[in-house]
């Protein structure tokens, strides 16, 4: 009789784990990221991240930004942050997304920012990946506090060209971008966005002071914001140094 009851414990325990395994994969199907690359970047960056999270069963969008990577033949010096946010909103809506993780790596995170300002009800959840954390009313460049674009190159011709760019690398590389994606101010008004959850994820290189880091600044205002930070061993682009852990930590993150 024990052993009968022993079975039937059993083969409840299979049904259970089975039942979370079903569940969880069909969460997993049900969760959409949706990627934003950084500032003279494209999507190609984060082609290995959208591999792997696909593999494990989760939808994957990557938006490329006007005038960037695959785009890049449409560059101008009149495309501003106002453009690079509709081609964001514009894919969420036109694919018809809905509760979608967004994720906003470096210049990202202003894009993001208003995107979530523009259409939160299509938004769970926010992820700022060594991001820029705007507030209202900033640009780029007033963000940063100091009046420079970053550690590159002076304005050239109505585009911010980092020193790093080498037009006779192979393809993929980054490319040069208008400079009015750094002068134009941000939204960040919109009470249901306000209150959408947000994670930061700080990325921090192996030996490094958290406080000598670039992205310091943004992480401390994310933090007194109140949102969940998140410290990850890494340099600025770990979806191309490190994508299966930045899979993880963006997986652990999803609410």
């Amino acid at each position: 009789m024990e052993t009968g009851k022993r079975t039937i414990r059993k083969a409840g325990l299979l049904v259970i784990t089975f039942c979370a395994t079903i569940l969880t994969t069909f969460a997993q199907k049900q969760s959409t990221f949706v990627i934003v690359h950084g500032a003279w970047g494209g999507s190609w960056s984060f082609k290995q991240t959208d591999s792997i999270l696909t593999s494990k069963g989760y939808n994957v969008y990557r938006p490329n930004l006007t005038g960037q990577g695959q785009s890049v033949h449409l560059a101008s010096p009149d495309i501003d942050l106002n453009t690079h946010i509709l081609d964001v909103v514009n894919t969420i809506l036109y694919e018809n997304l809905q509760d979608i993780i967004l994720v906003g790596h470096s210049y990202g995170g202003m894009v993001i920012t208003g995107v979530a300002d523009s259409i939160p009800e299509r938004i769970r959840q926010l992820i700022y990946l060594d991001a820029m954390v705007p507030d209202d009313g900033e640009s780029v460049i007033s963000a940063r506090r100091d009046g420079r674009t970053g550690p590159e190159h002076t304005p050239t011709s109505g585009f911010v060209i980092p020193y790093w760019i080498n037009e006779n690398d192979p393809l993929p590389h980054d490319v040069p971008q208008s400079l009015k994606t750094f002068t134009t101010p941000v939204s960040r008004k919109n009470p249901t966005a306000l209150k959408l959850p947000a994670t930061y994820i700080f990325t921090v290189d192996e030996g490094r002071k958290p406080e000598d880091d670039h992205f310091y600044f943004f992480s401390e205002r994310a933090r007194k914001r109140g949102w969940k930070m998140v410290v990850m061993t890494a340099d600025h682009n770990p979806q191309q140094s490190n994508p299966e852990e930045l899979v993880k930590l963006l997986i652990k993150e999803i609410k």
